[in-house]
């Protein structure tokens, strides 16, 4: 398909787990009409601390999160990315992974992409540190698959600062690469927008990023502004703070023409491909 609506849903996730699945049923409702792909947040299901995603973490394929998502998917008949939520590791099954899943209108699960670079940073804000590998293991595969909208490539969050990861996913054939997100308030007021927009330039795709916004405990903060950007990099749909979904329509008929006329990955005198640490994977 050439062209298909895409829900992108911004969420205000906590601890409740029955809450956040109830806003995400209350967006999927209100957006329904005629849409083919669902994409939530990053920590859609969970946005809580390392101990309650140890206890609430699950197997891939199995898990009351994953149910309750599957069984959305057929009730509503859409295909639904869960942004993040924590798995067991497939490397290291002591650890998690902070992971995408992705699953059809039959309930199926499609896809699984696990968070590749981990946010260790320090930022200017109430919070202060994080900490993401305390919790999560790097993930080791690339994820590009097939979907009613487009060949849709799989990042989370951070790894939006590294556009290394997006030249290999637009080198695996994806058209459309989906953001879950939940970026600070300081970083997002800085960087988001600027970001989302250069990696859609450069590797002529469609960036989705939807995004938790406001308050997540005491000194957790969001930036929100979920957007839709095309692959000239124009912002097609956006919602600054609301905590409600987005509807945008996702026409990647233009594509071949675009990179054709600018042919980026040709002239490209750079290996796209992650190094050979990254191991490659479906």
């Amino acid at each position: 398909m050439k062209s298909a609506n895409v829900a992108l849903l911004q969420l205000c996730s906590g601890e409740n787990i029955r809450a956040n699945l109830a806003q995400i049923e209350q967006q999927i409702k209100q957006l329904k009409p005629h849409v083919k792909l669902v994409i939530t947040p990053e920590n859609a299901l969970l946005f809580a601390d390392t101990q309650t995603y140890y206890k609430h973490s699950e197997t891939e394929g199995t898990g009351p999160l994953q149910d309750a998502i599957r069984e959305m998917a057929v009730r509503y008949g859409v295909w639904i990315l869960v942004g993040s939520m924590p798995l067991i590791s497939r490397e290291n099954p002591e650890r998690l992974t902070a992971s995408s899943l992705l699953f059809d209108d039959k309930g199926e699960l499609k896809a699984r992409y696990d968070k590749m670079h981990m946010f260790d940073v320090d930022v200017a804000d109430s919070h202060g540190h994080y900490c993401e590998s305390d919790t999560y293991d790097y993930g080791q595969h690339l994820t590009v698959v097939d979907t009613p909208v487009g060949r849709l490539g799989m990042t989370i969050c951070y790894d939006l600062r590294f556009p290394g990861l997006f030249q290999a996913l637009r080198d695996r054939g994806a058209d459309i690469i989906s953001v879950p997100a939940a970026f600070t308030r300081v970083t997002g007021e800085a960087h988001w927008e600027i970001l989302l927009r250069a990696r859609a330039i450069e590797n002529q795709c469609w960036i989705l990023a939807p995004a938790q916004v406001g308050r997540h405990g005491a000194t957790r903060r969001t930036w929100g502004h979920t957007m839709a950007i095309d692959p000239w990099g124009s912002v097609v749909g956006i919602n600054p703070d609301a905590v409600e979904g987005i509807k945008v329509r996702v026409d990647t008929s233009g594509l071949p023409k675009l990179r054709e006329q600018m042919p980026l990955m040709k002239h490209n005198r750079f290996d796209p491909v992650l190094k050979a640490a990254v191991k490659k994977g479906e």
